[in-house]
C-alpha cells in the first residue's frame, strides 16, 4: 500500500455477496431451480472503492464490519488491493453486511441487503478519521450506511472543498433529500429506478433522464449522471444535457456495474481528466463488469479499460 495520501476516500458499506443464478428471477411466491451459486465480496462502498484502486488512484475506504469471517476476509481484500483500511472498523455486536443476489440469464439481478454491520457507522467515526477527508481529493458515498454519517461526510467534505460524489442507493423517499444536502453535493448519480423515485417521473427514456435531471437541478443538484442500464447515461449541470450512449456489450450480470462505473469515474477526476473523458472511462469499465459474474471479482484494470478506449 502506498504510503501517499488517499486521494479518494470512499466512505460506506461492506458486504458478502451470496449470488444465485438462474434462468429467471422469480415471481412473488414462486420457486425457481437455479443453476449454481457463488460468494463474493462486495458493498457498494466496497464495490466502488475497488474500481477506484484497480483504474490506479490511491483509495481509502470508510465502514465497519464484523468480528467474524466475513468481516476478516473483506477487509483483507481490500487491502490486497492496495486500499488504506485504518478507517475500516470492527463491530463486535454486529455481524457483517450480507448481499443476497439473484441474476437471471439476462444478466438482470434483484438484491436484498441486510446492512448488518454497516448499520453503525457513526459520524464519530468520520471525526475519528478526519484526516483522510481532508487529504482526500475526491469523496464518495452511497445509501448503504446511515443517513446522519452521509450527510456529516458531506457537509464535512464541502466545507473542505472536496467533490463529493454521491449514489443514491438504495435509493430513498425524496423527502430525504433537502436542498441544503443536495447543495453539498458535486455530482449525484443516480440510476432510472431511483432517479424515478427521487423525481416522481418514470425514466424509461432520454428525455425522461432529462426531465428528472431539470427536477433534481431544481432541488439543489449542481451537476447530476443518470444512468440507463443499456440506454447510456445522461449527464447534466445547468444549461448542458448530454446523451452518453452505452458501449455495445453482452450483459451477463449487472452486480456491480454502477459501482465500477462511479469508482473509475471518481479515479478519472482524481486524475484530473475532463468530465466527458471521465464518463467514458466508467462506462468501459462498466461494461466491462457486466460481461463478468461477479461483484468485485468483475471489476476491471486500469490496462485493460485503457486497451478498449
Amino acid at each position: 500500500m502506498s504510503t501517499d495520501a488517499a486521494e479518494v476516500l470512499v466512505v460506506g458499506s461492506l458486504n458478502m455477496d451470496l449470488i444465485a443464478l438462474a434462468p429467471q428471477l422469480p415471481k412473488r411466491g414462486e420457486t425457481v431451480l437455479g443453476t449454481r451459486w457463488t460468494t463474493a465480496y462486495g458493498g457498494k462502498g466496497s464495490n466502488q472503492a475497488v474500481a477506484a484502486a484497480r483504474m490506479g488512484a490511491r483509495v481509502a475506504m470508510m465502514g465497519r464490519v464484523g468480528s467474524d469471517d466475513y468481516g476478516r476476509t473483506l477487509r483483507d481484500a481490500l487491502v490486497e488491493e492496495g486500499i488504506d483500511c485504518q478507517a475500516v472498523t470492527i463491530d463486535p455486536e454486529q455481524a457483517t453486511g450480507l448481499g443476497l443476489i439473484t441474476v437471471d440469464e439476462s444478466g438482470t439481478n434483484t438484491i436484498v441487503v441486510i446492512p448488518g454491520s454497516n448499520a453503525t457507522l457513526r459520524p464519530e467515526h468520520l471525526e475519528a478519521h478526519r484526516t483522510l477527508l481532508e487529504r482526500a481529493r475526491i469523496v464518495v458515498c452511497q445509501l448503504e450506511t446511515p443517513l446522519v454519517t452521509v450527510a456529516r461526510t458531506i457537509a464535512l467534505a464541502s466545507e473542505l472543498g472536496k467533490f463529493v460524489i454521491l449514489n443514491p442507493a438504495p435509493a430513498p423517499e425524496a423527502s430525504v433529500f433537502e436542498p441544503a444536502l443536495l447543495r453539498q453535493v458535486s455530482l449525484l448519480v443516480p440510476n432510472d429506478s431511483e432517479a424515478a423515485r427521487l423525481t416522481g417521473v418514470a425514466v424509461q427514456s432520454i428525455p425522461q433522464a432529462m426531465e428528472a435531471a431539470q427536477i433534481l437541478h431544481a432541488r439543489g443538484a449542481s451537476e447530476v449522471i443518470i444512468t440507463l442500464a443499456e440506454q447510456g447515461l445522461v449527464y447534466s449541470r445547468h444549461g448542458i444535457q448530454q446523451h452518453h450512449p452505452a458501449r455495445p456489450t453482452k450483459a451477463i450480470d449487472a452486480t456491480a456495474a454502477g459501482d465500477t462505473f462511479i469508482g473509475a469515474l471518481a479515479a478519472a477526476l482524481a486524475r484530473g481528466e475532463p468530465m466527458e473523458r471521465a464518463i467514458a472511462i466508467g462506462q468501459t469499465a462498466a461494461s466491462i463488469t457486466v460481461s463478468r459474474i461477479g461483484a468485485q471479482s468483475s471489476i476491471p484494470r486500469r490496462a485493460e479499460v485503457m486497451a478498449l478506449m
